[in-house]
């Protein structure tokens, strides 16, 4: 069913076209992402859909009862009731329908009542019309439904009577985000649900959103999440919009074989069109040959002349240099304990070692000390015990998550050349010409910078300082998907050592050479990416269950349960790709049985089959589209079948 339809719709800002005949349709259970450059229209065109923003032109349909849930970037929830009571009143109808049921039940009881067989009759019937109705709309569950929504969020350890007004920025944010998925609207629009979250929440949603009964429409830059989550993406790049199927690989995939495709087909169209306009020059003034040339003008005029394929937009291009290699020993940590003081300790006993040439991903769950433990190696923070030790000729560059310290009214040329007095300002402006400032963009005060602008000017800063050992804090917040990648060639291709916190995991995998996990009691290093984390953390989670097995001990129901819920993930992750396989291949069949039908059509137009070289090539095209056809169909089958047993 078809539950949203945006045809040709224009937005614009003042005498700034910001959409331009923007086209998207939203299905039941459709999962789509919206990519593009920061800037490029995506969280507009989400307000404008969710009706907190006017459009110009075009037409935004869907049915009547279809309704939208809303959660915008960076929004929080303000309120001044506890987490329980805020969470509840999602559910007021189901109260209400619950307090009618128990006023219903003392009715029933009431001698007054039961000795009236009529009127006993009329209420018993009454009761058991909204039982049933309470019963179809949750009511025996919605309280498991806040736990279940407050315990992925990482709310388990709060007291639920907690004031929401008390909480933290991000709390509020996550609270957010957790009332709107208790509402269960049919499209649920999430402008960057990801900001917040660290990975184990990051794997609770993901979950969660594969399994939404509705709709989802996403915009967020990480692409772990994507590719876990939508079945179909959006680009919106210079102003348009175009449609790709499948995740945001398939998506960076599919891009790349159309650009190539485009391209070719474009040369190829180029090469005719100068073929025929060297004809028509060559022949026009001859008497034997003017009819021809004209001919040939004729067929030129009417050819649909194709416009260059754009390739993508401009893209940041910086890399990271040293002035001078460290000593092979780079850090030492031993038996650290950070915090903020005696009365606020985070973590302790945290031991590892970082060598020249490391890459090492930080990670744990938001509040474990992560960005505090970075802040104390780079002597912002003092440690409270223990000790670290840097090696020989180390010289650090530190990226801070916050970009506390660009907050000035500097124009953004002088924010950097303040700090290289001696360099000409040239070159100065072809370092932030790199990171895409151009023009009057270097003359902004950065105070004003969005985010991602903030995120681009402190990498220059940081490349400029040609450090031996980056430490960075979150360097891909507030970057868009194509920057990112743009930063991970530019790490990977970095000759020195790199120590760093992210919540992207696509990023983890890329960059880091061991993982260092951070708990309250400790750390535990692996020598390996994310996925290398991950599967390791699962192996010993289930040799600690055989082990208390084979010793008698009651294994946990919750790593029962982990384990249990493993399985009937994948399950359900593969009926998924079965089902998604399942329509891709009808609508393949769909259009070639369109094509057989057009190539079987032309072979009985006369002035084709007379052409022998012309009935040759449509044969020849028929036999191979009739072999597709049917290696499809024998796919086909064969999922049907599998997903019948699966019911």
């Amino acid at each position: 069913m078809i539950l949203l339809q945006v045809n040709q719709l224009t937005k614009n800002f003042g005498a700034d076209n910001i959409l331009s005949n923007i086209k998207l349709e939203i299905q039941t259970r459709d999962r789509v992402a919206l990519v593009g450059r920061n800037g490029a229209g995506k969280s507009t065109l989400l307000k404008i859909i969710a009706g907190h923003l006017s459009y110009d032109s075009g037409d935004i349909t869907k049915p009547k009862g279809v309704s939208i849930g809303y959660l915008a970037q960076n929004t929080g929830l303000e309120s001044e009731l506890s987490i329980w009571s805020e969470m509840l009143t999602v559910f007021e109808e189901l109260q209400t329908q619950e307090k009618q049921l128990r006023q219903l039940e003392k009715q029933m009881a009431d001698p007054s009542v039961y000795e009236q067989e009529d009127l006993y009759q009329r209420v018993l019937k009454e009761y058991d019309e909204l039982q049933v109705r309470f019963k179809d709309s949750g009511g025996y569950q919605y309280e498991a439904d806040i736990r279940s929504v407050l315990h992925g969020l990482n709310f388990a350890d709060f007291d639920y009577e907690t004031k929401i007004s008390t909480l933290s920025g991000g709390q509020k944010t996550r609270l957010a985000l957790g009332k709107l998925l208790l509402t269960k609207p049919d499209i649920l629009i999430l402008d960057e649900p990801t900001n917040h979250l660290d990975i184990e929440t990051l794997s609770w949603l993901e979950t969660y959103l594969q399994s939404y009964e509705g709709a989802v429409l996403i915009v967020s830059h990480d692409r772990y999440f994507l590719d876990s989550v939508v079945n179909q993406v959006y680009e919106i790049s210079r102003n348009r919009s175009k449609k790709f199927l499948g995740n945001y690989s398939k998506y960076l995939e599919q891009k790349a074989e159309d650009y190539e495709k485009d391209l070719k087909m474009f040369e190829r169209q180029q090469q005719e069109v100068a073929k025929l306009e060297d004809f028509i020059q060559r022949n026009i003034a001859r008497a034997s040959t003017t009819k021809m040339a004209q001919s040939r003008r004729k067929k030129l005029e009417r050819m649909d002349i194709m416009d260059k394929p754009l390739g993508d937009e401009k893209s940041a291009n910086f890399a990271f240099q040293i002035d001078r290699p460290s000593g092979n020993d780079v850090l030492h940590v031993q038996d650290l304990t950070i915090g903020y003081g005696k009365d606020e300790q985070i973590s302790s006993h945290i031991d590892f070692s970082v060598k020249k040439g490391d890459s090492i991903a930080l990670v744990g769950p938001n509040g474990i000390g992560k960005s505090t433990l970075l802040k104390t190696l780079v002597n912002k923070l003092h440690p409270l015990e223990g000790a670290f030790k840097f090696g020989s000729n180390v010289s650090i560059s530190y990226y801070d998550q916050e970009q506390a310290e660009l907050s000035s009214n500097k124009t953004v040329l002088n924010e950097l050349w303040d700090e290289y007095p001696m360099k000409m300002e040239k070159e100065i402006r072809t370092v932030l010409g790199n990171f895409l400032f151009s023009g009057e963009d270097v003359l902004k005060p950065v105070s004003t910078l969005s985010g991602g602008e903030k995120a681009r000017l402190a990498l220059s800063k940081l490349m400029m300082e040609k450090g031996n050992v980056l430490i960075l804090d979150e360097p891909t917040n507030h970057l868009d998907l194509d920057s990112k990648e743009v930063l991970e060639n530019a790490l990977i291709d970095y000759p020195g050592t790199i120590l760093f916190v992210s919540h992207d995991r696509y990023f983890i995998n890329r960059i880091a050479t061991k993982v260092v996990e951070l708990s309250k009691k400790g750390s535990t290093e692996y020598l390996g990416d994310y996925d290398y984390y991950i599967e390791k953390l699962q192996q010993q989670e289930e040799l600690a269950a055989l082990e208390r097995m084979e010793q008698g001990q009651p294994v946990s129901q919750g790593t029962t349960q982990k384990q249990s819920h493993k399985i009937d993930k994948e399950a359900k992750k593969l009926e998924r790709q079965r089902r998604r396989r399942v329509d891709e291949i009808e609508n393949q069949m769909e259009i070639l049985e369109e094509n057989i039908q057009e190539k079987e059509d032309l072979l009985c137009d006369p002035e084709i089959f007379q052409d022998h070289e012309k009935v040759q090539d449509i044969n020849e095209a028929l036999t191979k589209e009739k072999e597709e056809l049917e290696s499809l169909l024998e796919e086909w089958t064969e999922l049907e079948e599998l997903l019948q047993g699966e019911q």
